[in-house]
């Protein structure tokens, strides 16, 4: 689906190819057609961020961290920021791909 196959790089990182090397579908269906996957963008890291939460809370109750959301906002910050930076190229494209495959449908006579 995208132009560069490499995961971690930030040249042409969310360049798609015009069109599907199987079943020949548009890609790239109108101009600005991928800025809906921002919603989905969005929702992928909110559950990032939750689970942060969660497994920070977890490590308190097993005792192997201590941590409190109102006593350590620092730690919640740290790492959840720190995750989002080097989890991004995946989410981005993750979240163009979800987006694509819930409005493209695929060419006629072809099974996907």
């Amino acid at each position: 689906m995208f132009v560069n196959p490499k995961l971690i790089t930030f040249e042409k990182m969310g360049e798609s190819k015009k069109t599907c090397e199987v079943c020949q579908t548009n890609l790239n269906p109108e101009t600005g057609f991928y800025f809906g996957a921002a919603y989905v963008s969005w929702a992928l890291t909110v559950a990032l961020w939750v689970s942060v939460l969660v497994a920070l809370k977890t490590f308190d109750a097993i005792g192997w961290i201590e941590f409190g959301f109102l006593t350590h906002p620092g730690t919640f910050l740290t790492t959840g920021m720190v995750l989002t930076v080097i989890i991004f190229p995946y989410l981005f494209r993750l979240s163009r791909s979800i987006w694509a495959h819930m409005f493209i449908k695929s060419s006629p006579g072809v099974k996907s």
